[in-house]
């Protein structure tokens, strides 16, 4: 790996005479567990903060997991599976420094968590979440899904059924936590939970949507349509 790869902030080469874009180094890291996630965000963004790495997509997913946003820590009313349930089938509840309410996440899902220093010109934390949404709502597009927002509710939807949900932190202009989106995502398990605190509408998946798929084709779209929104060279 080249020193402009290591420390990042070097331009990559375009060899076409245009502005250069900044790198994004994508991770691959399968399942991993949402508080050793948490761990490897926190130190990524000191690395970012230093120099010493390129901006980072992390693509993961997590074991059934619920996590509290930042405005609903210290309230567990949106958690509607008993305790005993819960601890029966081993789904923890973790709180989480991003925004938001309270979400899940399980199998089947693609965890996007992007580590990315934002340039001067992206200094807005709400054009950020919808720079997310849009990535996503492209990449849908490619795989055959009309998908699109809703005045006044965060994340990616199909009509009135959610597909990706999304909670940001951003330190210094650094970002971490992300998106989830539903792929092959076993739906019923929204059940135990008021999804983002919104009671009268519903979820939904890829699978439910398009039937069977390829899931690393996917995941790739995702990243190109990532890419291309945040002006980032893979």
């Amino acid at each position: 790996m080249s020193a402009a790869h290591v420390h990042g902030d070097a331009p990559a080469r375009q060899g076409d005479g245009s502005v250069p874009r900044a790198l994004l180094q994508v991770r691959r890291l399968g399942t991993v567990a949402y508080d050793e996630a948490a761990a490897l965000q926190k130190d990524l963004v000191e690395q970012r903060r230093r120099g010493e790495i390129p901006d980072q997509l992390l693509l993961l997913e997590h074991p059934h997991v619920i996590t509290l946003g930042v405005k609903v820590r210290d309230d567990r009313s949106h958690v509607v599976a008993p305790a005993e349930v819960l601890a029966a089938e081993g789904i923890q509840v973790e709180e989480s420094g991003r925004g938001g309410d309270v979400t899940y996440h399980g199998p089947g899902q693609l965890v996007g968590y992007p580590i990315l220093q934002l340039e001067e010109g992206r200094h807005d934390l709400h054009r950020y979440v919808r720079d997310i949404e849009e990535a996503l709502i492209r990449a849908l597009a490619e795989l055959g899904v009309s998908a699109g927002r809703i005045a006044g509710l965060t994340g990616v939807w199909v009509g009135d059924e959610k597909i990706a949900a999304i909670g940001v932190r951003v330190s210094r202009w650094i970002t971490s936590h992300g998106f989830a989106l539903n792929l092959t995502t076993d739906l019923a398990r929204f059940g135990m939970i008021v999804p983002c605190g919104i009671t009268d509408r519903g979820v939904t998946s890829l699978e439910r949507l398009i039937g069977p798929f390829d899931r690393e084709s996917a995941e790739a779209i995702v990243v190109q349509h990532f890419a291309n929104v945040f002006d980032r060279q893979i």
